[in-house]
């Protein structure tokens, strides 16, 4: 996959999330964007925002999901002392559970196998051409000195 359909994968996501019906519609980001956004002021005003605490497994995620809340007008924070992972925000939980926790797995995933892609290839390429995995390997005993 190259930038621009990884870009345009991206784009069809977040359409999909806001509900596109027709390709009009999924081709049109802004409008799905402004969907999202009426459905999270529509989920606010039956499940108002509680605190949330998001702990990420790499600075990659957290990085996408800071970025899919500040779209949505959502202000991530951290307390000082909490891991460099974790991100708070407050939000409805129902537009957590519908939109934005789907949404920002299929992006991540989308992105993973991107860059898992582009990392294979450039190995390959200027390291080595073979790029499995590590065979696995019975864990060998040590003998104790003088027993056979």
């Amino acid at each position: 996959m190259d930038e621009a359909k990884l870009l345009e994968k991206l784009r069809l996501i977040e359409a999909l999330h806001a509900g596109a019906a027709t390709p009009g519609e999924r081709d049109a980001a802004g409008r799905a964007r402004a969907r999202i956004l009426e459905r999270l002021r529509t989920a606010e005003k039956a499940d108002p925002p509680v605190e949330y605490k998001f702990t990420l497994g790499d600075q990659w995620s957290k990085k996408v999901f800071v970025a899919l809340l500040r779209r949505y007008g959502i202000a991530p924070y951290r307390y000082r002392g909490q891991r460099h992972t974790t991100v708070m925000a407050r939000v409805s939980q129902r537009f957590v559970r519908e939109t934005l926790w789907p949404e920002f797995e299929e992006v991540a995933e989308t992105l993973r196998s991107y860059l898992a892609e582009v990392t294979d290839r450039v190995v390959a390429k200027v390291i080595h051409e073979d790029t499995s995995e590590a065979p696995e390997r019975e864990q060998e005993q040590p003998s104790l000195p003088g027993v056979r």
